[in-house]
């Protein structure tokens, strides 16, 4: 069984940074489908944090359409949710209260937007779990959303508010992640986004880039466009010393006992050549964390950039049987800055 698991792909993003919007991206994905036999949608799969929910699901359509086919009635998409996209089973979810399990298997017309969706994923066959999928006996899949609740603020880009031990950890159902939570940076963000003209929007999302940059301790300066590497080397180091600590924290309170857990959510692959592999594990080397990366273009990460990069859009995991996951990027030939500036003409 080889398995791609694949996250953040933002479709109908109000600011066009999703790349699949694109035919050069879409045919690129739908190209390495061909060697896989599970396809994993692990979270943010739809933008609907932003409403707008009918534009949404318009602009998303073609494109799950087009992934449903390609994989045909012979192989499988899982559908996870993630923050983004957690009106798709959130009812659902809530509705369960405790009886929650990590691999919760949810009924395919559980909501009538989930209903929508996995209707546009067919003749594909269709499985819709939350919060996360087991993908094998030793790895555990999950947006990773959970680990906000970690961090202050209370978003993706925090810092860890609390120490993390194993033997001191509560053990946790789902259900506590799933509760009703107080706005964070995050959501505040997304209304700002909602509710503002689209270049005021842009402005805004840059602003708060530089605010998630601006959380890593002593940053020499603020960055800008021109300084993207160091932007990206800020938030990638703020991710492996912050959310994936607290990721195994997470873990471990649902009592996940894996050797791997994937996850998306942050938007940086890995880990890659060069990465400090102890600090892509929890307390005492396990479980090992892997990153999807994302499937949207952020200006003040890649701006002059050029692949192989961390945050370069359409990268993602292959999982083949038992073995250990393995990053792979899917969009190194493509221009998505050039994508970019055209969905904004």
């Amino acid at each position: 069984m080889r398995t791609l698991v694949i996250s953040d792909l933002h479709l109908g993003s109000r600011l066009g940074r999703d790349v699949l919007r694109h035919p050069e991206a879409l045919n690129q994905l739908l190209a390495a489908l061909d060697d896989v036999d599970r396809l994993v949608l692990l979270g943010d799969t739809i933008e609907l944090a932003e409403g707008r929910p009918h534009q949404v699901m318009r602009a998303a359509e073609p494109v799950l359409r087009a992934i449903g086919a390609r994989l045909g009635p012979e192989r499988e998409v899982v559908l996870v949710p993630g923050n983004h996209d957690a009106a798709l089973t959130q009812r659902w979810t809530r509705a369960r209260g405790e009886a929650l399990t990590v691999d919760a298997q949810v009924p395919p017309d559980a909501t009538p937007r989930l209903s929508r969706v996995t209707s546009w994923l067919a003749p594909a066959q269709i499985r819709v779990h939350a919060p996360g999928v087991w993908l094998s006996s030793r790895v555990w899949a999950t947006h990773g959303h959970y680990l906000d609740r970690h961090l202050l603020p209370e978003s993706a880009w925090g810092m860890t508010r609390e120490r993390f031990g194993r033997t001191a950890a509560e053990r946790v159902g789902p259900s506590v992640y799933e509760g009703r939570r107080r706005a964070s940076r995050t959501r505040v963000e997304s209304e700002l986004v909602r509710s503002l003209p689209r270049p005021l929007a842009l402005l805004i999302e840059d602003a708060a880039e530089l605010l998630r940059a601006a959380t890593m301790p002593n940053p020499r300066r603020l960055p800008s466009h021109r300084l993207a590497p160091l932007t990206a080397r800020l938030l990638g180091v703020q991710m492996q010393r912050a959310s994936i600590p607290a990721l195994a924290h997470v873990t471990h309170r649902l009592g996940v006992e894996a050797d791997w857990v994937l996850f998306g959510h942050v938007h940086r692959a890995g880990p890659l050549p060069g990465d400090d592999e102890a600090l892509w594990a929890g307390q005492d080397r396990r479980p090992r964390v892997a990153n999807t990366g994302c499937w949207v273009y952020e200006p003040l990460v890649l701006h002059g950039g050029r692949p192989p990069h961390p945050y370069w859009p359409g990268s993602g995991l292959v999982v083949v049987d038992e073995g250990d996951p393995e990053v792979v990027s899917l969009l190194d030939d493509v221009d998505v800055a050039g994508l970019f500036a055209r969905g904004r003409g």
